[in-house]
């Protein structure tokens, strides 16, 4: 056999063994900047608790999501394999007003994070990665939520994701439905990794790709 024979199959070998890139065929959430949080005025600050008191609560019916019948996916890749890694530990709440989500917010606990390698489990639990020592905690809070037709989906969603310390506002777009018992949301999108400071590259030969693609499912019942 000769070495241009030995060297195209070889070449063949390594393109059919690519993995796919997680963020193929899937809506890519906008990310920007996080606005700044605004100063609490002097004035309100001095309000007596009595005038505190009269103040209408923010709108909204807050409904806890059901771990049990949630999932935080999430696919990234190398050069040659996809992996799936999922949040085993998250939780948080759907505000509802009437038939309109108004509201969403969760915290994922980060060493709850669990790929299907024991080995990179323990790799993405390191400063490579999400350095969960330091950042134990990864959350979102949504900002605006409104309806808004795409293929499939039925609203877009605004907020503040925080991954390994840094701040973002996202936006992608979701499955919202509000029952008589209670709130279902689905939500498949894709974010930059280096976008939260997850710049590791991975070996030479194996270089990591920067897409990573996120399903999240919800159900929050009203009891």
């Amino acid at each position: 056999m000769s070495i241009r024979l030995i060297l195209s199959l070889a070449a063949f070998s390594l393109l059919t063994a690519c993995a796919a890139d997680p963020g193929e065929g899937k809506t890519a959430a906008t990310v920007e900047e996080a606005p700044a949080a605004a100063e609490k005025p002097a004035a309100a600050a001095e309000k007596p608790a009595e005038a505190a008191a009269e103040e209408p609560a923010a709108a909204g019916t807050a409904l806890a999501i059901d771990p049990s019948k949630s999932t935080l996916h999430i696919v990234g890749a190398k050069v040659t394999k996809q992996h799936e890694i999922d949040a085993r530990e998250w939780s948080g709440e759907v505000s509802v007003d009437g038939d309109s989500v108004v509201g969403l917010n969760f915290t994922v606990q980060m060493a709850s994070i669990e790929a299907d390698h024991p080995k990179l489990t323990k790799h993405l639990q390191s400063g490579d990665f999400f350095d969960v020592a330091t950042h134990p905690t990864s959350t979102f809070t949504s900002a605006e939520i409104k309806e808004e037709a795409g293929e499939g989906t039925t609203h877009s969603i605004s907020g503040d994701l925080t991954l390994r310390g840094a701040t973002k506002r996202i936006t992608f777009p979701a499955t919202l439905a509000v029952s008589a018992d209670g709130v279902t949301c689905k939500a498949e999108f894709v974010i930059y990794r280096q976008d939260f400071g997850v710049v590791y590259p991975g070996k030479p030969d194996d270089l990591i790709k920067d897409n990573v693609a996120l399903t999240i499912e919800i159900a929050a019942p009203r009891s």
